[in-house]
């Protein structure tokens, strides 16, 4: 009796049979035909036919189980005498169908865990790659730059699987994102810089502009002094001009020394303010050469900046490429192996032909019975690929 028969006579279960059914050991054969039906096969759980497969045959195991077990709570209802028989029968046959239907189904349940784990892991890296345009604080040119060669180093390969697209994608939406940034940044750490250098042409015109008016303003005031000691030295002179005439002599020799003091004391003030300016001067170059310099690095800042820019594109533009080709070589390698597999199956098919033909049987009723067996649809016979 094969598995698909012993499946019709557990449909046929009834409670006219139902005595010789339900008794010690009388629902093993039961559970060895479905067990036998259910594991005669290993599906392939690499394509989605193989996992409806297995899927199926867990459904088989449990609807099996409740064509058994239901009239059996019928008949048990109705043998008062022997409950605990027909009970502990039951129990240990749902017990073994369960654990027959979760072995069944266990490869599937396995599959389908590591698949999630798979695209998990996918998702978490897709995410990463998003999530290096986020900086918790303002970031500057340099920092930004060095996050775009971190995600240009990262390949996009035949290891991203079927996630490669949305891959790509996020890659080249985070590194358009962060060369805005870099450039952004760029231009603003570039004003800066010039700012810096207005401000020290500013501070350093200001203090040109302090020491001028020192220096004019000590050289007035030591030409007022001057005039105002000279002049009461001649009034004085005067005054004794008359009584002292000695003396006038004396004083007007004071008068010419003092004089010749304060043009002295003129000309060292006039020396120290001519010091003072051009310590000024020195200042305000040295100004000019900050100036120039901070304006040489932020040139050539802009141009490596974009230097590396070109070769992000270029680097990027080239990934491109080899993501392209190598999408197209797995696509020829695919559509070689079916048309190799076809070619191994029509070959096996076309020698189990020969064989019915061979053995008597007529070429329509041989092709049909191959076709048959290849379809499984012929129970506990099957063609080895």
């Amino acid at each position: 009796m094969s598995a698909q028969q012993q499946v019709i006579t557990i449909d046929d279960i009834s409670a006219d049979n139902a005595p010789a059914i339900y008794v010690a050991g009388g629902l093993g054969q039961f559970f060895e035909a479905v067990k036998a039906e259910v594991t005669g096969e290993v599906p392939d759980l690499t394509t989605v036919k193989g996992r409806a497969r297995i899927a199926s045959l867990a459904a088989t195991v449990s609807k099996s189980k409740a064509a058994v077990e239901k009239p059996g709570r019928d008949y048990l209802k109705r043998l008062k005498e022997m409950p605990k028989v027909v009970e502990a029968e039951l129990r240990e046959f749902v017990t073994k169908m369960d654990s027959l239907r979760d072995a069944t189904r266990q490869p599937l349940t396995d599959w389908e865990n590591a698949e999630q784990v798979r695209k998990d892991r996918h998702v978490d890296n897709i995410q990463a790659i998003k999530d290096m345009e986020v900086f918790g604080a303002t970031p500057t040119a340099a920092a930004v730059a060095q996050v775009i060669v971190q995600l240009e180093a990262i390949e996009l390969g035949d290891s991203w699987e079927e996630f490669l697209p949305e891959a790509a994608q996020a890659k080249d939406r985070t590194l358009s994102l962060l060369r805005a940034i870099h450039a952004e940044r760029t231009q603003h750490e570039a004003e800066q810089a010039e700012l810096v250098r207005l401000r020290a042409e500013a501070e350093a015109q200001a203090q040109r502009d302090r020491d001028a008016a020192i220096a004019q303003a000590a050289a007035d005031q030591a030409r007022r002094e001057a005039a105002e000691r000279a002049e009461t030295e001649r009034l004085a002179a005067a005054r004794r001009e008359q009584d002292l005439l000695d003396q006038a002599a004396a004083a007007q020799r004071a008068a010419a020394q003092a004089v010749l003091d304060a043009e002295a004391a003129a000309e060292r003030q006039r020396m120290r303010l001519e010091l003072q300016a051009e310590q000024a001067r020195a200042a305000a170059a040295q100004a000019e050469s900050s100036r120039l310099s901070a304006e040489q690095r932020a040139e050539q800042d802009r141009a490596a900046a974009a230097q590396r820019q070109e070769q992000a594109v270029e680097q990027a533009r080239q990934n491109e490429l080899a993501r392209q080709a190598a999408a197209v070589a797995f696509e020829l390698e695919q559509a070689q192996a079916r048309e190799a597999d076809e070619a191994h199956r029509r070959a096996i098919n076309r020698a189990a032909l020969d064989a019915f033909i061979a053995g008597g049987m007529p070429e329509e009723c041989a092709k049909q019975a191959v076709k048959l067996i290849a379809q499984r649809k012929i129970p506990a016979v099957s063609i080895s690929y």
